[in-house]
Order: structure tokens, then sequence, then C-alpha cells
């Protein structure tokens, strides 16, 4: 377990980087996201003036050749992001330099390809999570690991706890925790930052977000695709892994967190750790109540036939597509609270939200029928469309001759519409934060570790108890399990 957390505050965060090394250059992230990201950032004037782009991967590339595989990656974004006048400009911030990783002595290319001996360099870390160590010990050899050298890290880190510890020593034998960046691209999207304006930054909520006054709190991420071409991955993983583990523990803990004495990266992910570390096990006993896996099988999403898992897959398999579990976090604030949490893929809609039921009033004073009084509900959708949405109840129109009779309103904050500036994408955030030094919106040892504690707990409970994945239609809502784990609560499904 890590005993080095950094103390790191804003006002020592180092000078921005004037070199950012991309491995997986030519990878698929780098194409749909790293690029355009980087394009929009320099577009926008956000790049440091000298900030030189270079891209490395096996494939043997020249930098014009790089340069025009670039400018094809960003011909793909939608017109009104394409900034022409901007992109020559762009392109002659690139270079590339091809590497075998499994050849060590290939750093020293590398290292003299990026001039590390007078650069600040920021690192994108984009490859297989087996290459990750012999990486290390590449840019370790070369002069790379330098103490201006700060690196990101994309996941998948690890498989369970045990291999997650060894990635992040071997990143630690080189980077001292303060100069390692462990990305989670769900940090970097904007609703999720005012997350934490909404709760800590308005009055309005803080005092009644607790046990006290909320009932439940849901987590969805739900997907429309299959596995697509991520097939061998997704087997060796499955649903916890690729969603829980990071993703959607990391929405539970800013939804449960304290206030941070101030918004800055230790303060801030301190809270967060203290939520992880306080969810309840779930051990065997408990398993049969509180965990849900399927896996979808042929079905028809957005009107579109579609195979079933193993059919994409070509053979026999248990690795779980839908995860619905109930989890608890033990501590005052939200004792006696469930987070329902669902993922899944081949769902009938791509969306992810979190879902905070108020409490009822203790007393309607309005009758009942079509005056029933709906508990208070409060939406955040951070994808597709981004908004927080408030659902109170109000009086219907009329001279109530019969009564005075109710019904539920939303009051509408959409972040898609009513905000000036174009939506970003979420690495846009990430990568000017690696450039610029602050990791606040990075994930700290600690808390990657808690979460793999607590999900590994579960995947050893699901193999005692011989939980196997159900079968559920796509384009469906996944089993008939995932409602009963929530009915049998009296709770339905936000959908």
């Amino acid at each position: 377990m890590i005993t080095d957390v950094s103390r790191l505050s804003l006002q020592d965060a180092p000078a921005p980087a004037d070199l950012l090394l991309l491995f997986g250059a030519t990878g698929d992230l780098a194409r749909r996201m790293l690029m355009p990201s980087l394009f929009g950032l320099h577009a926008d004037g956000l790049l440091p003036a000298d900030l030189e782009i270079l891209g490395t991967a096996r494939s043997a590339l020249s930098d014009d050749a790089y340069r025009q595989w670039v400018r094809e990656a960003l011909a793909a974004l939608p017109s009104d992001q394409r900034a022409p006048n901007a992109l020559d400009a762009f392109l002659r911030r690139i270079r590339y330099a091809p590497l075998d990783i499994g050849n060590e002595s290939a750093f020293a290319g590398l290292a003299r390809a990026a001039g590390a001996e007078t650069r600040r360099p920021a690192i994108f870390l984009s490859t297989a999570p087996t290459l990750f160590e012999p990486t290390i010990a590449g840019l370790h050899g070369a002069g790379l690991a330098g103490e201006q050298t700060r690196i990101g890290l994309e996941k998948p880190l690890g498989h369970d706890l045990a291999s997650s510890c060894a990635i992040n020593n071997a990143v630690r034998s080189a980077f001292d925790e303060s100069r390692i960046y462990r990305i989670d691209h769900y940090l970097g999207k904007e609703t999720v930052q005012n997350l934490l304006v909404l709760r800590f930054g308005n009055s309005l909520f803080e005092p009644v977000w607790n046990g006290v006054h909320i009932e439940h709190v849901q987590i969805t991420v739900a997907e429309t695709v299959g596995v697509e071409d991520r097939a061998d991955f997704y087997e060796a993983a499955g649903a916890l892994r690729d969603m829980v583990q990071n993703h959607m523990l990391q929405l539970l803990a800013l939804v449960a967190m304290e206030a941070p004495a101030q918004y800055d990266p230790t303060s801030v992910r301190d809270e967060k750790v203290k939520v992880l570390r306080s969810l309840r096990p779930i051990d065997r006993a408990g398993v049969a109540q509180h965990v849900v896996l399927g896996q979808y099988g042929d079905g028809a999403v957005t009107g579109q036939a579609v195979l079933g898992y193993t059919a994409e897959l070509g053979r026999n398999s248990t690795t779980e597509t839908f995860v619905a579990l109930k989890a608890h976090v033990d501590n005052w604030r939200w004792k006696g609270v469930p987070f329902y949490l669902r993922t899944g893929k081949r769902l009938p809609q791509r969306h992810s939200e979190i879902v905070i039921q108020f409490k009822p009033v203790p007393h309607s004073i309005f009758g009942d029928g079509r005056s029933a009084l709906q508990a208070n509900r409060l939406v955040i959708r951070l994808q597709p469309e981004e908004y927080v949405r408030l659902h109170v109840m109000a009086k219907e129109p009329g001279l109530d001759r019969g009564g005075i009779q109710l019904q539920e309103v939303p009051l509408d904050f959409s972040l898609t519409r009513r905000l000036n500036e174009r939506r970003r994408i979420a690495y846009e955030r990430l990568l000017l934060d690696l450039i610029e030094g602050d990791p606040t919106l990075f994930v700290r040892r600690d808390e990657v570790e808690a979460q793999w504690q607590w999900v590994d707990g579960i995947r050893a409970a699901c193999a005692a108890a011989n939980v196997q994945p159900r079968s559920y239609t796509a384009g469906s809502w996944g089993p008939a399990a995932s409602i009963a784990l929530t009915e049998r609560d009296g709770v339905s499904w936000h959908e």
C-alpha cells in the first residue's frame, strides 16, 4: 500500500511542460481523443507557445508522414471544430520518433529526439499494461524520468490490487508520487466538476446532502455499443473492472465526499479516498442481495439487429457485460443510504447520470389521487447531454374547484445549451492539467488501491458463490434480476 501520499498544492505546481511525449501516438485513443483535444487547446491559444508534441510508437514514420496522419485524424472533426487557420501552426508543433519499447537501448534515440537534457517533458503513456514496466525502465535508463518530468498513465492500471501495486511500484521507482498523473477521463467532464460546485458553491444543497434527507442515490453508465474491436481486452476485464473500478467509484466518491478544506489536489483527493475506504465490503453472504451480473445476447439496439457477446467473441464466455450493485458508504453522513450502481453494454440508450432521490415530505396537505406528492429528485446528466435538473412539485394551472392539483416540473440548467463556450472533450482539460502540472483531477495511488480492494472483494465473493452472468436481450435494460435488486427496496431505476 502507498505510504508517500503527495502533499502537492497549486502553489507548489511546477512550470508548464515545453515537450509533450505521447506514447501510443498512432493508436485509436490518439486518433479519436488526444490529437483532437490538443488541436482544440492550440486553436484556443491555451497551449504554451513553446510546447512541442513528440509522438512515438512502433510504426516507422517520418515527421511528415505522422503530420499527415494527424491531419487526417483532425479531418473527422465536426466542421465547427476544425479551425483551418490554426491547423498548419499546430502541425508545426508535431514531430515523431519510432520506438520499439521491447528494446531498452532504443530509448536513447528517443531521448536524443526529445532533447531531454534541456526540456521540461510531460509524458502521456497509453500502452498495453504489460508494457508499462519496460517503458518505465527505458525512460529511466535514458534520462527521460528526471525531476522536471511528469507522467500521465492511461488506464487500465492492472487487473486487480496486486497487479495495480506492481505497476505503481514500477512507476514509483522512477517518478515520485507528485509527478504521477493517473487518468480517469470521467473526471475531465464539465458536469463532473460542476458537481463539486453544485454541492460546495451553493448553500441550497449541502445542508440536505445526507442520509436525513436523501433516500438513495443512483449512478448509471449505459452504453449502446458492444465490445466492438476491444473483445480481447474486454474478455479479460469485464464490466466490473472496466467501468465500476474506476469511473463509477470516482463518481460515487464525488457524490459522497465531505467538503475539502480548499480546492487543491491534496484536499480533494484526501476526501475522496475517505469515501472509498468507507465502502462496505460485499462478501459471499451478501452477494445475492447486492450484486447482479449480466451478459447480452442477440437483440436489437436503436432499431438495428445485433449479435450477442459470445457470438461477437466467437466462443463461450462467462465475462459480465452488465453489472448492477447495491453499495453502502458506512459513515455518519450516509449511514443507511443505498447507492445503486448500474453499467452495461448493448443497453437501449447511451447516457451517464447521477440521480439523487430525496425523501418525501412527511405529510401531504394536498390529499391523494392526482395530487399525490412526488419526492424531489436531482438528476445530473453527464452524457450525451450535460445538464443538472431538479424535479419539484408545482400546482397545475386552473381554478382548482375540485381541489389543488399538483404536477412534477423540472428546473433545468443545461450546460449543453446555456454555456457559451463550446463543449470540450474531457481529455482537453486533463492534457492541459498534465502540461501545466495540476494533479487535482487525476487519481492518487491510494484511491486506485482502495477501489481495487473493494472490487476484488466483490469478484472473490461472486467466485465463492458461483455467481454467473444472467443473459439479457441486447437493447434491454439488463437482466430482470437488476430490477429486483432495487424493487425489493421499493425503488425503481431512473430511465
